[in-house]
């Protein structure tokens, strides 16, 4: 919004407002805006969510040293959420589809996460949504993701190549442009792959950040590095030059989404104030469903879904933990792997205080997103 009124209406009449036509400024903005929305209005939304009595429920099966938790106020997702949006929306080109895509995903997420939390907290089920009607809603939206991003291939603004890490040349592509004229019947199943793509990405990365956060400020320290490395390859994909030096697929429309990479950052550092342990907030899942779903979404505009293990790297070790605990637990009559999944609660289980479980991954998750950036020149 800002960047319509100062500079495509008001530059032509007072030159100095040109610096709104710069990326890197409007992200530092954007990014300065987040912090201080989350700063600012984080004391009034956790005045309001105890006054709406809106608690932590802690479950008895985990570790019994997080029971004292109990009661803290949760859903702060809402305040990630504003703090994301409103910076994009006032920083960013109102003219970019792939800005309302992402902000599309990450409130959609935030909706399905916003009613998991509610029949929780509200309504007293301790179990929230049943599994089966949120991964339908979150495929439903990573579907119409999808579609969208399929629209702009058409329109010649998006490209459905895959960019393939330490590979320079390879770059598969998921559509074949070829079936209007070639195999007329085939019709829409040839977006068919692309769809189940984006919407296992989507849901694959919506669902690790959801099961990452367990410890305080342990998803939104990770969110802030992973955001950080979004950044970076949105801003190095929507550069000419820099694209070309990289030989990456150079989106220049994409690289708006730096600002929204930005907001990101300044939100999770806002939040992480007030999250950090002890908490006086939890994130809920309105806010690691949104988180996910954001970070997903700007992986595949960018088309890192492939860096996405690097990026998010203690995101997937989490959900993977679960994972082979879960199979582990079925098919070996009962045998686990872990103390207890995810992750970060087998380490607490081995003794490890809370407070170093949350740094020492956050000092992982950054290994894992520098040696994401690292890959952009071991090509």
């Amino acid at each position: 919004m800002l960047y319509w009124l100062l500079y495509e209406k008001l530059f032509p009449f007072f030159h100095p407002f040109r610096i709104f036509r710069y990326l890197t400024f409007r992200t530092a903005f954007a990014t300065l805006t987040a912090l201080l929305i989350a700063l600012f209005v984080g004391p009034w939304v956790i005045q309001k969510l105890r006054e709406f009595q809106i608690g932590q429920y802690v479950r008895d099966d985990g570790p019994k040293s997080h029971l004292k938790k109990t009661g803290t106020p949760t859903m702060g997702g809402v305040l990630i959420a504003i703090a994301i949006l409103l910076p994009t929306v006032l920083w960013s080109d109102p003219a970019n589809p792939f800005v309302w895509i992402t902000v599309f995903s990450t409130l959609a997420y935030g909706a399905i996460g916003f009613a998991d939390d509610y029949t929780k907290v509200v309504r007293k089920r301790s179990l929230g949504l049943t599994a089966r009607a949120k991964l339908l809603w979150q495929a439903l939206v990573g579907l119409l993701v999808a579609a969208a991003l399929v629209a702009l291939d058409q329109l010649h603004m998006f490209s459905t190549r895959l960019t393939v890490p330490f590979v320079k040349s390879w770059r598969p592509e998921f559509l074949w442009h070829g079936w209007p004229a070639t195999i007329p019947h085939l019709g829409l199943l040839a977006f068919v792959p692309f769809a189940l793509w984006v919407t296992l990405v989507l849901v694959g990365s919506s669902n690790a950040v959801n099961l990452t956060d367990g410890l305080d400020g342990l998803a939104i320290g990770c969110t802030i590095v992973a955001a950080f490395a979004l950044a970076v390859l949105t801003y190095v994909s929507g550069h000419v030059v820099f694209a070309d030096y990289l030989e990456l697929q150079h989106m220049p429309m994409a690289g708006e989404l730096t600002v929204f990479c930005g907001s990101l950052v300044g939100a999770s550092i806002g939040f992480l104030w007030y999250n950090a342990h002890p908490a006086e907030i939890f994130m809920g899942d309105v806010g690691s469903l949104a988180l996910g779903g954001a970070i997903g979404t700007v992986a595949v505009v960018i088309r890192q879904e492939l860096l996405l293990p690097f990026i998010g790297g203690i995101f997937i070790l989490e959900a993977l933990s679960v994972i082979l605990q879960v199979g582990s637990y079925k098919l070996r009559n009962g045998k686990r792997i872990f103390k207890m999944a995810p992750l970060h609660h087998h380490f607490e289980q081995l003794g490890w205080s809370e407070s170093k479980v949350i740094a020492r991954f956050w000092i992982l998750a950054l290994v894992f997103a520098l040696f994401a950036l690292t890959t952009l020149k071991l090509r």
